[in-house]
């Protein structure tokens, strides 16, 4: 019996709307349907397909074992998440030796900042796999506001706000365009590296970008919380004809 093949299957920002002809193809095809979720959640890439998944389809949720719980730098956050892993990548390679296939969600672009890479590296060589690229959330993001991100030779930096303020500082004082990721919990710490930086008055808070609640603000304006789903951009000023 000859192997299936495991589809990572990027979704774009949350819109079906924005996903690409194949992704729809594969989604609406598969016999099995697997994504990450939270545990007790239904998660938000699952959310994004409702309606297109087939009645009979296998749903295989993976449910991370640790997501906030505890800081990235504990070496039990490493631990957890790699047995999380292998045991993922055992349950998808049963169904792949037995012939079948499987497209595995994911939000924005597989291969940008997602889950499905560190099951990639691990199936890789072992099984077939192939990744379907989808318009990243950042993209969405500075759509959003109605403004180009870049121009002419302009230099465009990507930060996690889970980063170090001073790594934040540093990098958002030496960039043209910058977007910044996973703001959530980290709102206070990235306002005070782009006050450090000086650039505060340039920012733009994008919340739920390309979803219903979509909403586009100055970060002078955001609050003291921002939603999970929630990317800072500031836009470069370079050359132009």
């Amino acid at each position: 019996m000859s192997q299936g093949t495991i589809y990572g299957v990027g979704l774009g920002p949350g819109s079906q709307d924005l996903m690409s002809v194949r992704a729809d193809r594969l989604i609406r095809q598969a016999s099995h349907i697997a994504y990450f979720r939270k545990k007790g959640r239904t998660g938000h890439a699952r959310s994004i397909v409702e309606g297109m998944v087939a009645p009979d389809a296998v749903e295989l949720p993976m449910e991370y074992p640790v997501t906030t719980e505890i800081p990235f730098d504990d070496p039990r956050y490493n631990a957890l998440l790699a047995d999380f892993y292998a045991a993922s990548v055992a349950r998808l390679t049963e169904i792949i030796d037995a012939g079948g296939d499987v497209v595995v969600l994911c939000e924005g672009d597989p291969f940008f900042y997602g889950s499905f890479m560190h099951l990639y590296t691990r199936l890789k060589g072992r099984v077939p796999v192939s990744v379907v690229p989808g318009i990243t959330g950042m993209s969405a993001a500075w759509t959003a506001t109605g403004q180009p991100v870049t121009w002419g030779d302009d230099i465009m930096t990507v930060l996690m706000g889970t980063l170090p303020e001073e790594t934040l500082a540093e990098h958002m004082m030496k960039t043209d365009a910058l977007v910044v990721m996973k703001i959530g919990r980290n709102l206070d710490k990235v306002r005070r590296a782009l006050t450090r930086a000086g650039r505060e008055k340039e920012s733009w808070l994008i919340e739920y970008a390309a979803m219903p609640q979509e909403r586009v603000l100055p970060f002078s304006e955001a609050g003291d919380s921002a939603p999970y789903f929630s990317i800072l951009v500031i836009h470069g000023n370079g050359r132009r004809p």
